[in-house]
């Protein structure tokens, strides 16, 4: 079995890291943790997708979706909840650097079973070992396995409510596997509440950012992970409603922006073309 990270949460988790070290304070998401996990090398600053001035609209959009889903789960764990589900989870460190939050939730990442493998050995090597309140959920989507079946064989219960995070995911995938995992998401306890983020077309986004979009599809599709799904936030809302949901709500990019990048004096904000699906059961 290969027991690589997926190439892509390794850049996620090092635009994480990237922000501490080129954007100036206040940060928005402090994620200390993330370049000791993926253990790039010496060189990884002079990657080309690691380019400190080139990839600011993308590191943002990164730690801005993260703090929307911390800010989240934060949130639902003060209304007693008590579970929280990542759906593609990739090097998520959630649990090593919020250990007072992640102390009041049973955590569940889901992802392939090379990335976990990995990282449960990666965590190891830190002196972090997987504590019990967090489950590292393998999941071969190629070979159809089912992501649910396998969650709630790790320990989640169905009959508890749930907050479930899923972000950077659904571009990769079919709109009918992203329709299937909104009908299984749909039948989550009462109180639970999911928030899956999509792309946009490229005539919705700010012109300004039509290049930055192109040269990431570009990229994702020679590194053999290409767009296969974007959508319109209608088209995105109509199928939650279609599957079962009736709670929900569309966070643009845009106000995420202003949420979390008002008045920087250094004119750090997210790309736009990543916006939020918030459903609630």
């Amino acid at each position: 079995m290969d027991t690589e990270p997926d190439h892509t949460a390794v850049r996620v988790a090092l635009w994480r890291a990237l922000h501490l070290e080129a954007d100036a304070p206040p940060h928005v998401f402090e994620d200390d943790f993330a370049l000791r996990l993926a253990d790039p090398g010496e060189g990884w600053r002079r990657r080309p997708d690691m380019d400190p001035d080139g990839t600011r609209p993308f590191r943002a959009g990164v730690v801005s979706r993260a703090r929307f889903v911390e800010d989240l789960v934060a949130e639902q764990a003060g209304r007693s909840v008590g579970q929280y589900v990542l759906l593609g989870a990739g090097l998520d460190t959630f649990v090593q650097r919020r250990p007072d939050l992640a102390a009041r939730l049973r955590v569940f990442e889901i992802d392939q079973p090379g990335t976990q493998a990995w990282k449960r050995r990666r965590l190891l090597e830190l002196g972090h070992p997987v504590p019990d309140s967090l489950r590292l959920v393998p999941v071969d989507f190629e070979s159809g396995q089912s992501w649910w079946d396998r969650l709630v064989a790790a320990g989640f219960d169905p009959a508890e409510p749930a907050v479930v995070a899923s972000t950077g995911v659904s571009m990769y995938l079919a709109k009918e596997t992203t329709r299937a995992t909104l009908r299984q998401l749909a039948r989550l306890a009462a109180g639970s509440t999911v928030a899956m983020t999509f792309l946009l077309p490229p005539e919705l986004l700010d012109e300004a950012d039509r290049p930055g979009l192109k040269t990431v599809r570009t990229g994702a599709k020679a590194s053999g992970t290409p767009f296969v799904s974007l959508y319109p936030p209608r088209e995105m809302l109509e199928m939650a409603r279609e599957t079962g949901f009736t709670d929900i709500r569309h966070v643009p990019g845009t106000a995420l922006s202003e949420r979390y990048f008002a008045g920087r004096p250094d004119g750090l904000r997210p790309s736009s073309g990543e916006d939020f699906l918030v459903a609630a059961t």
